[in-house]
């Protein structure tokens, strides 16, 4: 499809490429999609592509070093792969650069800009991790502050010489990442929003460079809440944000997300949200998305630049995202885009949690941004079924305020689809289909048929340590110390008791990040563990539309009983197990939601604490029905 061609309510919304027989080389530097061509040879001018890259930035880390999806690794891997494709040698490599605080102060708070620039001080050493608890989904290190007036500063640079004209276009390889984080709060790993800054360092601070009016496009799986909120009133900003909403569920959950959200005031209409209903969207849906509702709104605007929230957690194996976008299909979107603004355009990296294919994507990307030809297959592919209804409610709602998006779009169009994907799974690493040794395959090997109990033994301990078990959390508790305080004893922020651990202090054998089909449901208003606030509940119902997100860890059926001691005050110096081999098996038997390989999952009610943010959820654990 010819990325420049006016879509039509005819158009067919399709991806051509070779990607659906060979998904996981896309964007190699083989040249299987692209065709490195020397400027000379090609008879034309290269590309003036500027990058930043700065190894400070690794130096935001969680505090003990203990895993985590926004990791240094995520940018090492991207600069690696630029160098090894030669791709970085063809751009302008530029140094970064920190934020200065009134430039930071026209899109957040004093009082906030300050707790940034102070929090990895020594005078802050001992109340770090306490602030980190208090925040969405946060975690803080003596090199968070440099590292956060880096990435924005960075891409406040590479937009101002992209705005200059000298450069054409750039690609901010920056962390921590910045779309969640709002005026007054930093969250979802977010410090500073780094594109917002841009942008209004462009529109307000530098008048004289004519640049008049920006188009955002925020393209990672998670709604660009931050940014949306920061031009809410503001019609030099069309912000654009294609993300998975399930209805208010994903995060970073509520409202924000939805379609309806078109702004308010002056700014009413220059606010766009296409909210997937459902995970495993891949390329032909966000073509969809571009070729229907983002490109025709564009050409109307018509921006003087385009700051792109670079986040690739949609991109295929996230561990967070659950979405199949393929690095063609990256390069596609981008490539739509470059024939606006001339391709000034200026990428910063948002999320994107699979070191590889973040790394794929970013190099198809700035590829793209270099002009090198893109070689397209033969092979098609349509969007899904639930992907119509949402483009089209999205189409309906936006129309009065943009005349492109009036036409009902054709039947025969809307009719290319294939059936919803039915998950039963989605796997936090890898797809079933696409990693036989992922979870699934290890589940598989977690058995008790030949663990019965041993009726002469005097110790249930003895049984029940030989038999593995996945235990899920949610929310705060995903964070690693949080856990360990029940398997190894103590007391970390947030914890109204210190915990006295497991009998059997060895740590989990194995750490998974999963995202399952099921909603929560919330009751109560009090835990002795974790004070005042409420405890959610998962249906044990799968819902295609229902998507929760859970860190496993692995440990024994034995360390499982001593957790749910500690969690409801019981000793543990019981003569009997809570939850025996008798209960597993009945559970197993009685409660099955997933398919025998992987039905020792879930085979429990989960539990945890509402926080006093409405979307987030501490210590949700496993607990017997």
């Amino acid at each position: 499809m010819d990325p420049s061609s006016s879509p039509s309510s005819d158009n067919k919304t399709v991806v051509t490429s070779s990607h659906l027989s060979d998904m996981a080389t896309a964007g190699q530097s083989s040249g299987k999609y692209y065709e490195n061509l020397d400027a000379e040879v090609a008879g034309k001018i290269q590309r003036k592509v500027g990058l930043i890259y700065d190894e400070t930035m690794c130096k935001h880390d969680t505090p003990d070093g203990e895993d985590h999806p926004e990791c240094p690794d995520r940018i090492r891997v991207i600069w690696e792969k630029l160098q090894l494709a030669g791709v970085s040698q063809r751009c302008v490599v530029l140094g970064s650069s920190k934020a200065e605080d009134k430039h930071l102060q026209l899109v957040h708070t004093k009082d906030h800009v300050n707790l940034v620039k102070t929090i990895s001080t020594k005078q802050k050493d001992y109340r770090r991790n306490k602030i980190a608890s208090q925040l969405n989904s946060i975690y803080l290190n003596g090199g968070s502050s440099e590292a956060a007036y880096l990435a924005a500063g960075s891409v406040v640079k590479v937009a101002e010489k992209v705005a200059e004209g000298e450069l054409d276009s750039g690609f901010a390889i920056v962390r921590p990442p910045g779309h969640h984080a709002e005026t007054d709060e930093a969250m979802g790993f977010c410090l500073f929003n780094n594109v917002a800054v841009a942008a209004s360092y462009l529109l307000n601070e530098r008048p004289d460079l004519g640049v008049k009016k920006i188009l955002i496009v925020d393209w990672d799986v998670h709604h660009g809440n931050g940014t949306q909120k920061m031009f809410w009133k503001d019609p030099r900003v069309l912000f654009f944000s294609v993300h998975r909403h399930e209805y208010g569920s994903f995060y970073p959950s509520g409202d924000d997300g939805d379609y309806n959200m078109v702004g308010e005031g002056p700014g009413e209409g220059f606010n766009i949200n296409v909210p997937w209903d459902q995970g495993r969207c891949g390329d032909a849906d966000y073509l969809a998305a571009w070729d229907h509702i983002l490109i025709p709104v564009a050409r109307e605007f018509n921006p003087d630049i385009i700051l792109l929230s670079a986040g690739f957690d949609a991109a295929i194996g996230d561990p967070l995202g659950g979405c199949r976008v393929t690095p063609y299909g990256y390069s596609v979107m981008l490539k739509k885009l470059m024939e606006f603004t001339h391709g000034k355009i200026v990428m910063a990296l948002e999320g994107g949690y699979n070191l590889d294919s973040i790394a794929k994507s970013s190099l198809a990307c700035v590829q793209v941004l270099l002009e090198d030809k893109i070689i397209q297959g033969s092979s098609e592919a349509y969007p899904f079924e639930s992907t119509w209804p949402v483009i089209q409610a999205v189409r309906k709602r936006l129309c009065a305020y943009w005349p492109s998006l009036a036409d009902e779009l054709s039947w025969k169009l809307i009719n290319q689809k294939i059936p919803n994907p039915i998950i039963l799974i989605s796997s936090s690493d890898s797809e079933t289909e696409d990693d036989p040794h992922g979870l699934v395959y290890q589940i598989s090997k977690l058995s008790i048929e030949n663990h019965q109990v041993d009726t002469a033994s005097t110790s249930w301990r003895a049984d029940l340590a030989k038999v593995d078990i996945w235990y899920a959390s949610f929310g705060s508790n995903m964070w690693k110390p949080r856990f360990l305080c029940y398997i190894q004893g103590g007391q970390v922020d947030g914890l109204k008791k210190a915990c006295v651990g497991s009998m059997d202090k060895s740590p989990p054998k194995e750490i998974v990040w999963e995202t399952f089909p099921h909603r929560l449901f919330f009751g109560r208003e009090y835990t002795a563990r974790w004070g005042v606030g409420g405890v959610a509940f998962t249906n044990p119902l799968a819902n295609l539309n229902d998507q929760t997100q859970m860190c496993l860890y692995r440990i024994t059926l034995e360390q499982f009983n001593d957790v749910l001691c500690q969690e409801n005050a019981l000793n543990l110096d019981s003569d009997s197990a809570i939850f025996d081999l008798a209960a597993l098996q009945s559970a197993e038997n009685q409660i099955s939601i997933l398919p025998e390989a992987v039905s020792l999952v879930c085979k429990c009610c989960l539990v945890g604490e509402k926080r006093r943010h409405s979307h987030t959820y501490n210590d949700l654990h496993a607990f017997c029905c």
